[in-house]
């Protein structure tokens, strides 16, 4: 089973061996509103923490989605190109943006599990 974490800029990432997928929280998809297009990262492609690794453009606006971890783009998801939807019907799941190697894992310690990110997300109201 995966571990899933969470950042305050509303990206999740999913941990799964020594690769991470990385996509935007379901709280994040209800903010933008209908999301149009998807701007993925190339495969091969280093991003650091915090650093810029896609755009999401919905009908209200151009987001950046920030790498969560260091780390090499490995894949990019196929379907956003052609369903960007997909992105406000499961974001948490099918709505991934792109996949990538942990460059350092104690870059995860500073992210937060659900249970934080739920209060996170509560105290922003």
């Amino acid at each position: 089973m995966s571990t899933v974490k969470f950042t305050e800029e509303h990206e999740w990432i999913a941990i799964d061996g020594n690769i991470a997928t990385v996509g935007i929280t379901a709280y994040a998809a209800e903010q933008l509103g209908d999301v149009v297009f998807v701007e993925l990262p190339a495969v091969g492609k280093a991003v650091t923490q915090g650093g810029d690794a896609a755009v999401v453009e919905s009908v209200k606006a151009a987001s950046e989605v920030y790498a969560p971890i260091s780390g090499e783009i490995t894949e990019a998801n196929p379907a956003l190109d052609d369903e960007p939807a997909t992105v406000n019907a499961d974001p948490e799941g099918a709505g991934w943006f792109f996949k990538m190697t942990i460059g350092d894992a104690s870059e995860l310690d500073g992210l937060m599990d659900a249970n934080a990110y739920k209060s996170f997300v509560e105290g922003l109201g």
